[in-house]
């Protein structure tokens, strides 16, 4: 009788029954698919959660400690050996993936969801990361990167010994869940921001961005900002300054963006560090293209004038130029954007391809 082939699944990903995103679908059926297939899956996250449809996942969670502690305490004290190990969003190359392969001889799969920053780590870090790649990255397989950008990072990162089992695939949505914006204002379109509100999301740029428009825009331009975060009070007080408290509206966190995003003309995503961004695919596939900016994987998705336009990380003159000629206009994107997202970047075919790893 063929043995139940053992998966595990470790996430630093913390569960929020508040919402449901991109990653929520991934699991879920990532979960179903493997199971069809009649393999065994446990997951290990921070914490457990029942929403959607996270009853139906076999979940050990971690609460007080860390995901790696908890899953070497799990394998310790029930003696399961697993066959394939796989990880987003933990840290790579680290003493904890030879601790793997000590105890099992399994297939180690890593996912790096990780963004860098704009001008690259310091030099320590960067010698770090290439010791630790040195000592460790013989330990992991395959190295999944979720971008063309990743990819080449990751080499980077720890070392040329990891090209050759480095594969790249793709972060994919639900568009299933996405109702498309059937028409687009050409003249005062209006905006949305659906964002984390830390620093490194630029919003601040975009906040300084506006305060350069001509009057006549800035006076009709609305930018609604969904999202919380670490760094929205500094982005209320910088609207305040410029007397911008017509132009931006401050929504807090939805749980049903995936209904939200048609009810606007184009997404703002002035990013300074991005991995592969799931708002701009949600974006892209609710018909609303995307004004970004040229880092992490976003350029392998937006491509300038036809579904979106570009500009460079904290090119607050360029960022301010743009929006004008939008706001007026000037500059329009007439093509469904959806349809790429429909034929590239959906889940079903993440699922597929994180399938064909095993």
């Amino acid at each position: 009788m063929k043995t139940q082939k053992k998966i595990a699944v470790l996430c630093n990903y913390r569960l929020m029954s508040e919402r449901v995103g991109g990653m929520d679908h991934f699991y879920w059926l990532f979960d179903k698919e493997c199971k069809q297939m009649g393999y065994e899956v446990i997951w290990f996250f921070p914490n457990e959660s029942d929403h959607g449809e996270y009853n139906n996942l076999t979940i050990i969670s971690a609460e007080d400690q860390s995901i790696e502690a908890l899953f070497l305490k799990y394998i310790t004290n029930t003696k399961i050996v697993f066959d394939v190990v796989i990880t987003h969003f933990l840290e790579l190359c680290t003493p904890f993936f030879k601790k793997i392969k000590t105890n099992f001889t399994c297939k180690v799969i890593a996912v790096d969801h990780n963004a860098r920053p704009l001008n690259g780590y310091p030099l320590k870090k960067t010698v770090l990361k290439r010791i630790k790649g040195f000592l460790f990255s013989k330990h992991i397989d395959v190295f999944v990167a979720v971008s063309k950008y990743t990819t080449n990072l990751l080499v980077d990162d720890f070392g040329k010994q990891i090209k050759t089992k480095t594969v790249l695939v793709y972060n994919g949505i639900n568009t299933g869940l996405f109702e498309k914006r059937t028409f687009r204002n050409f003249v005062h379109p209006t905006f949305l921001v659906a964002s984390n509100l830390g620093y490194p999301k630029g919003i601040q740029d975009l906040i300084e961005a506006v305060s350069k428009l001509p009057e006549n825009c800035m006076c009709k331009l609305k930018i609604d900002v969904y999202g919380t975060g670490n760094y929205e009070k500094q982005l209320e007080e910088l609207v305040r300054k410029y007397n911008l408290e017509e132009t931006f509206s401050f929504k807090g966190s939805r749980s049903n963006l995936f209904e939200i995003y048609n009810q606007y003309d184009y997404l703002l995503q002035p990013t300074h560090m991005e991995c592969f961004s799931l708002s701009v695919l949600e974006s892209l596939s609710a018909n609303v293209p995307v004004i970004t900016t040229s880092v992490g994987g976003n350029e392998e998705v937006i491509k300038n004038g036809e579904n979106g336009f570009i500009f460079p990380p904290q090119d607050i003159n360029r960022l301010s130029e743009i929006l004008e000629s939008v706001f007026i206009g000037k500059l329009r994107i007439i093509q469904d954007t959806s349809v790429l997202i429909e034929e590239q970047f959906s889940i079903q075919k993440m699922v597929k391809e994180h399938i064909a790893l095993l």
